[in-house]
């Protein structure tokens, strides 16, 4: 009788080398067979974060994996998700609930604490699924984090799963990435490699041949599988801002989103990078706003010192010559906060304590408080002119935002969102995910000056990547030597075609 593989980790040679979609592929092709099984990241670093049912945080790359395995997220697929408020800081959220600050310093001392939290929640899915998909961080080969790790090999070792190293052979040096990887580690985490993993090919694999016999001979581990280079794929990011696009339609909305140095969840513009009549151009610093129909200033984790740098890039000034000539203003978030008149953190939540004026375009004010807002909701949308339409989404902020009115454009289930001003040139809400259903993203974009939309049906879109990925490595994956007990599921025939 073969051996039952209980979970299986995935991790890189580098930071975006492939693991989160190599998770959710994995994770998908599995629950294709109906095999249970589910996600798994012990610590996250992201911006980019999602609401459990329960009202727990977690990243958002769990929460499309749990979609691949059919399944819904629990924050026990995320124990740990730090989300960085300084260059040096970030908040900690464990199993969900955030619980304090810390330094990159007095957070490398922690780790050892919480890997009882991330334990657990790894032994509560274990009793749940058939086999966990393990995602981990960075690379594992960054010695200088190897005391205490919880990441990468320090957890493989203390769960004893094995694991496999994938590369991105885009980025180059891929040979040199996955021997060196293996080389840096000790001999019982080289001894829990089962193989590698190369991404991203383009070409004919028979020039990769060689190297590939060269790499298994010299470390004695297989290599699992050639993934090609997937064109136009549609995955959410787990937290760099992607802005690849469609092909444009030949009638367009031109949609200018300022980079703020902690901007939250930017894949609230997915929906829109998709759409083909959607022109969406993220802007950095020292960047001027190119000609726009609609800025959308997105969510912050520092909404405080985000104005300051917005202020400080000079874009308060082209935001109101931007509305001087009729343009259009929407804010999600803390984007929502700034666009009111003031903006408070009495606790130093965010930063230090202190107050901020905001932009001034919306009779609102926020106080930030010290327990955060995490929900899943849904509701309705009402656009001036215009009929109204559903929407769902989620909440992650501290603000409580006041001078909210009663008929408030989105009308959710514990009550009125957002507000519109200025003549309804500005629109703010505080709810993520508002342009993934159709008919809220048209109405949007209707009220932005799109005439005749055609906004894509963006569920459709997503569950199709997971697919394409899923149906890749059905293709070009050894599944069989990853688990050999459920080897007759994965006998179809492979191909080496490019």
């Amino acid at each position: 009788m073969q051996p039952t593989i209980k979970a299986l980790m995935v991790q890189g040679t580098t930071s975006d080398a492939g693991k989160s979609i190599l998770t959710a592929g994995l994770c998908r092709v599995l629950a294709r067979q109906g095999i249970k099984v589910a996600p798994f990241k012990s610590q996250n670093m992201a911006l980019n974060s999602a609401v459990t049912k329960d009202g727990g945080e977690i990243g958002r790359a769990q929460a499309v994996q749990a979609q691949a395995a059919n399944i819904e997220p629990t924050v026990h697929m995320n124990p740990v998700l730090l989300k960085p408020n300084t260059d040096i800081g970030a908040q900690v959220i464990v199993q969900g609930k955030a619980i304090t600050d810390m330094d990159a310093i007095g957070y490398h001392g922690y780790k050892k604490v919480v890997m009882g939290s991330v334990m657990e929640s790894f032994g509560l899915l274990q009793d749940e699924y058939e086999t966990i998909i393990v995602e981990g961080a960075g690379s594992p080969a960054e010695i200088n984090l190897r005391q205490n790790d919880i990441a990468n090999m320090g957890f493989a070792e203390e769960a004893d799963i094995p694991v496999i190293i994938v590369a991105d052979i885009d980025r180059g040096g891929v040979f040199a990435h996955l021997y060196g990887t293996l080389a840096l580690l000790s001999e019982s985490e080289q001894a829990r490699v089962k193989g590698f993993v190369i991404n991203r090919f383009r070409g004919d694999v028979k020039l990769l041949e060689s190297g590939l016999d060269w790499l298994e001979e010299k470390t004695g581990k297989p290599v699992l599988g050639v993934l090609p280079y997937l064109h136009g794929l549609m995955l959410e990011a787990e937290d760099a801002i992607n802005s690849q696009q469609v092909e444009a339609a030949e009638q367009q909305l031109n949609v200018v989103v300022p980079v703020l140095t902690r901007v939250s969840n930017h894949t609230d513009f997915d929906p829109l990078r998709m759409h083909p009549q959607v022109n969406l151009q993220f802007v950095g610093k020292d960047q001027p706003f190119p000609p726009a129909d609609l800025i959308i200033i997105p969510g912050t984790k520092s909404v405080r010192s985000d104005l300051t740098y917005l202020c400080e890039q000079g874009w308060d000034k082209q935001i109101a010559r931007h509305l001087r000539l009729g343009g259009k203003v929407m804010g999600i978030c803390g984007g929502y906060q700034m666009l009111g008149e003031h903006i408070a953190d009495p606790d130093g939540i965010e930063g230090p304590a202190g107050e901020s004026e905001g932009l001034g375009y919306l009779a609102t004010s926020t106080v930030l408080a010290k327990q955060k807002q995490l929900k899943q909701t849904t509701g309705s949308l009402t656009l001036p002119e215009q009929e109204t339409v559903p929407v769902r989404g989620y909440e992650i902020h501290a603000g409580v935002t006041s001078g909210v009115s009663a008929d408030a454009p989105v009308q959710l289930q514990d009550g009125p969102d957002g507000q519109l001003g200025l003549d309804n040139q500005v629109f703010g809400t505080y709810l993520h995910g508002i342009f993934e259903q159709q008919q809220a993203c048209d109405a949007i974009l209707t009220w932005a000056g799109l005439e005749a939309t055609q906004t894509p049906d963006f569920d459709l879109i997503r569950e199709q990547g997971i697919d394409r990925v899923a149906d890749t490595l059905e293709q070009y994956m050894d599944l069989a030597k990853l688990w050999p007990q459920w080897a007759e599921k994965f006998t179809a025939e492979k191909s080496t075609d490019y």
